[in-house]
């Protein structure tokens, strides 16, 4: 009896330890795609679903064709193929998770397509708490501060912004409020936790119009690739924020295709003298955003190369999302559907510690 008892044992402590592992190993690759999704006041949790202007096909993957409504959100990662002209507004529900941003992932975000979108919010355009790529469409992000108390406002607030592909964005922050800090583009860390790519700007050979009544562009680190700084003149990414040639904060920051088409056929040179009228306007001037906060200076002098002179620091404040309760737009960790090599080392180690238990059980 005992020798049956001590084999009915030893199989309860394989199967546990099988268990365990198949738990730990398989963390890296769960949860692909967003839980669920919110739009236009309605929550769904399985992908396969539309309704006017939206298909959710795939659980990683929403279609914006011509919608026109309330906010969007996501609660994991995301792509948004945009097609034709689409709109999101902050939903004006009190029980709204997403009440004071026009469209909020909590995961990474990717904007792509041939159309565009506009996202319009209290808080936030547009809030990704980890990386938003926009990939070759145009996204204008505005908010204004109204009914935010001690927080900042951003057009754009995410842990990392990629502009790629031709893309365009506009991102506005503009308010009033003496109790408020506002920003076009403020990168946070809060989905990426210690990550190096948290705040970080990314442009390449794509454009970005950026203004904040405290800061145009609100980050750490920054990097260019095709593309430089129209406004300002002799920008550079300081220790927390994109800076003119002095040091100080830049409240608008425009960055361009290194070669953008003028009228007539006019170009501009990458690197040097910007041709034009005489009137200190670049000929490439004419922007699509123009009209819109954040739209190029007529006076602004020819483009200078990034200058690498001593930069000053804009206080550091983090953006505080009070209706969303599990997560308040503070430093968090990173969530585990990123797939780090922190994983692979862990499941090497797991996998190891159970063939040891499993070998030691067998010699039992």
């Amino acid at each position: 009896m005992f020798a049956t008892a001590f084999h009915t044992s030893r199989h309860y402590i394989l199967f546990t330890v099988m268990a365990c592992l198949c738990v730990l190993l398989g963390g890296p690759s769960y949860a692909a795609g967003a839980d669920n999704l919110f739009i236009a006041g309605a929550t769904y949790n399985e992908p396969g679903v539309s309704g006017p202007g939206w298909a959710w096909t795939t659980a990683d993957h929403l279609e914006l064709i011509g919608y026109v409504g309330e906010a969007i959100g996501a609660d994991g990662d995301l792509v948004v193929t945009l097609v034709g002209q689409n709109s999101v507004v902050e939903t004006h529900a009190p029980d709204a998770d997403i009440s004071m941003s026009g469209m909020e992932v909590w995961g990474n975000l990717t904007l792509c397509g041939p159309g565009s979108l506009t996202a319009t919010g209290s808080q936030c355009g547009i809030h990704v708490a980890q990386a938003l790529v926009v990939d070759g469409c145009t996204v204008d992000a505005r908010a204004d501060g109204a009914g935010v108390l001690d927080q900042t406002v951003a057009g754009v607030a995410a842990g990392s912004l990629t502009v790629r592909g031709g893309g365009h964005v506009v991102a506005a922050g503009a308010g009033s409020d003496a109790g408020l800090r506002f920003y076009g583009v403020r990168l946070l860390d809060e989905g990426f936790g210690t990550d190096a790519a948290s705040k970080t700007l990314a442009v390449d050979a794509s454009r970005l119009d950026a203004t904040g009544t405290d800061a145009g562009v609100a980050c750490e680190r920054g990097s260019l690739v095709a593309a430089h700084f129209v406004t300002p003149v002799g920008g550079a990414f300081g220790a927390a924020s994109v800076v003119d040639a002095d040091g100080a904060v830049a409240t608008h920051v425009m960055i361009e295709p290194e070669v953008a088409a003028g009228p007539a056929g006019e170009t501009v040179t990458p690197g040097g003298e910007v041709p034009g009228d005489g009137t200190g306007e670049p000929a490439g001037g004419s922007d699509p955003a123009a009209g819109k906060p954040g739209a190029g200076l007529a006076t602004d002098p020819a483009v200078k190369p990034v200058a690498t002179s001593p930069k000053t620091t804009v206080t550091r404040t983090t953006v505080t999302k009070t209706t969303k309760p599990k997560s308040t737009m503070e430093t968090t960790p990173a969530l585990p559907k990123t797939g780090d090599s922190y994983w692979t080392a862990a499941s090497l180690t797991l996998f190891l510690l159970g063939t040891m238990l499993l070998s030691a059980a067998y010699r039992c």
